[in-house]
């Protein structure tokens, strides 16, 4: 990179290193004005990118997610920002990070659906486990800060290939997106839930059904039996 970002580089890493706390900390501390925090969204986009794509850790990378946070509002950026993070995916190898992006990733869903949906897609049959987690986990994220979502059949089509998958971390996005899809479309997921009680595993059953009432919960236990 030219000279100017690597010292922009050199300051955020000497910076993020002198810190010494728990994320919350970190988010607080992520607040800091850096030299270039005055250049415009895409300069300081390229400098956070290249961090996370050429810094594996993970604190240095979650200041990278710490930034994209603070820039959910504006639509114009969130169209920016698609097509440098969407390869950020690529370095995840843990949930944490995997659901931050989820965060992000599920904005730009809702101003860019059908580029974001067919990346989705893509993911969803991948060979890596933490790019299934999140064709899932992206698809509603946490429905309550959403404003628009996609129609049941698209999510529901992401979410029955995956029912059968192995891996516990994918199995822990499905229970949360059941979930999340019940908060949307209730009467459609618990119709998908009764039909597909079979198939979805003792990990995703478990959070599909944390947030429903008492009766419901118990009533499907009953079936599931």
């Amino acid at each position: 990179m030219e000279t100017s970002a690597s010292r922009h580089i050199l300051e955020i890493i000497t910076h993020i290193n002198s810190v010494n706390g728990n994320i919350p900390l970190h988010r607080r501390e992520s607040k800091k004005s850096y030299t270039f925090s005055g250049l415009p969204f895409n300069r300081q986009l390229a400098i956070w990118d290249h961090i996370w794509l050429t810094e594996n850790n993970f604190r240095l990378r979650l200041h990278a997610f710490f930034f994209l946070e603070r820039h959910l509002k504006q639509e114009e950026e969130l169209r920016e920002m698609w097509p440098v993070i969407v390869c950020w995916q690529d370095q995840i190898d843990d949930w944490g990070l995997c659901d931050a992006l989820a965060k992000i990733y599920t904005k730009i869903l809702e101003v860019m659906p059908d580029k974001v949906y067919a990346q989705l897609q893509h993911w969803n049959s991948d060979p890596n486990l933490w790019k299934r987690r999140q064709s899932l986990v992206s698809l509603l994220y946490y429905s309550r800060t959403k404003k628009q979502y996609l129609t049941f059949t698209q999510i529901s089509s992401l979410i029955t290939p995956l029912l059968p998958d192995k891996e516990y971390y994918v199995q822990k996005g499905l229970g949360w997106t059941l979930r999340e899809l019940h908060n949307v479309y209730p009467a459609q997921a618990l119709t998908y839930l009764e039909q597909h009680l079979k198939q979805v595993s003792s990990i995703a059953f478990t959070i599909a059904i944390e947030k429903m009432d008492t009766a419901q919960k118990n009533r499907l236990k009953a079936l599931r039996k």
